[in-house]
């Protein structure tokens, strides 16, 4: 088994608490479902976010598409981590996922 960060990009908040109550049950759920697989449920991330370069300049703004929150969970593979991660709750908000394995050092 390894480790995969899943990092999401996009989705949103619900607007009525009794929504917002719908997808933390839905994340509860999903966490539940993962089980042991589960490393980190993470958190989300605040928009700021700053980017620094191999020379040490610094600008405003993340490298690429700004992340909104991420997860750890163990898998067998990259395709069974993919796997997993077609249930996360994020996905129905209009969220996207990427997935990356975690070298052990």
């Amino acid at each position: 088994m390894a480790n995969f960060v899943l990092i999401y990009t996009g989705g949103g908040m619900a607007d009525s608490e009794a929504e917002r109550a719908a997808v933390m049950n839905a994340w509860g759920a999903w966490f539940g479902g993962l089980g042991s697989n589960l490393v980190d449920g993470g958190a989300p991330f605040t928009p700021a976010a700053k980017s620094v370069t191999n020379e040490g300049n610094v600008s405003d703004g993340p490298v690429g598409t700004l992340a909104t929150g991420y997860s750890i969970i163990k898998a067998e593979s990259l395709a069974d981590a993919v796997e997993k991660s077609k249930g996360c709750p994020v996905l129905l908000s209009g969220g996207q996922i990427s997935v990356y394995e975690t070298i052990p050092m």
